[in-house]
């Protein structure tokens, strides 16, 4: 997963995907080998020689100025998320990285106090790789009532949201339109490989979920960037039934780490869903306390 590989297959795939027509190019039907606009046509389009982006999209060449990867992004039609991946990428291209494993990351006391704080409304906290740090009793109930309520206290048994996704029926099912959930996570894993290509717990989630999920290596090779914001979807939970929910990723202090905070419409049937939920997970929490072991709950204080 090194910069350089990552700069040359996001240029590449974004070119491919646009066509002369697009861009305002004459196109006079002759036969392409490849789909999409060729290395000299974009070359064209953003002011540098054809050589030069040829180099730049093999990864032989580095230190591209900022100028000069806007103007590839303007010809590229680059959103502004796009843009900024861009940037990333050719930034971790100058750097010769090795891949290292990176420590395990918790969330902190005050993080764990705003969700004990945010009481019925379902939250949770995601790392830098999707690893479930932390949720409150909401957020156990919406999105993984089958799991070990206590499981995000320890490192080695984290769910892990893209996992899940990708690989868990329960979370399939959840979804409605489950294509639009796992394109964001992939979009989302993107953007953080971008950044981190020396992170090798992340090389080795993505290299996991390319081998055991078909869905995920199409969307993976599709290089789409998608950085958590607000997204709307509807769920199909197994004790509430369906319902309309807003999840707002709010970025925390610290590295990559998400306050994933999910909300319904007030005084919709959504918002009554989500109040039932909470009614049966706070009747379910003296049993669970029971089971939680002294040392998790140490953790909680």
């Amino acid at each position: 997963m090194s910069g350089q590989g990552q700069l040359g297959g996001f240029l590449q795939t974004r070119r491919s995907q646009l066509r002369p027509q697009d861009v305002g190019l004459q196109h006079f039907g002759d036969r392409r080998r490849v789909p999409g606009l060729r290395r000299e046509e974009l070359a064209l389009l953003a002011g540098v020689s054809a050589s030069y982006y040829t180099r730049l999209e093999q990864g032989q060449q580095v230190g591209a100025s900022p100028e000069v990867l806007d103007a590839i992004a303007r010809a590229l039609r680059l959103e502004e998320a796009e843009r900024l991946h861009l940037h990333d990428l050719a930034a971790t291209a100058k750097r010769r990285v090795s891949a290292r494993k990176p420590p395990a990351e918790h969330a902190t006391s005050a993080t764990r106090d705003v969700l004990d704080a945010l009481g019925d409304t379902p939250v949770l906290v995601s790392g830098r790789r999707s690893d479930v740090l932390a949720w409150n009793r909401m957020g156990h109930a919406l999105f993984a009532a089958h799991l070990d309520p206590i499981a995000p206290h320890h490192p080695a048994d984290r769910p892990n949201l893209a996992r899940l996704v990708f690989l868990d029926p329960h979370t399939r099912e959840l979804y409605a339109d489950w294509p639009a959930k796992a394109r964001a996570v992939v979009g989302n894993l993107r953007v953080v490989a971008g950044r981190h290509p020396d992170d090798a717990l992340l090389a080795s989630l993505i290299g996991e979920l390319t081998m055991r999920s078909p869905e995920f290596a199409a969307m993976w090779a599709d290089h789409r960037v998608q950085p958590c914001a607000v997204a709307d979807y509807e769920m199909c939970h197994p004790l509430v039934g369906t319902l309309t929910v807003t999840q707002q990723s709010m970025r925390l202090p610290g590295d990559e780490q998400l306050l994933v905070v999910t909300t319904a419409a007030p005084g919709s049937p959504s918002q009554a869903a989500l109040a039932l939920l909470a009614l049966l997970a706070q009747a379910g929490s003296p049993a669970a306390a029971e089971r939680t072991p002294p040392t998790a709950r140490n953790l909680r204080a």
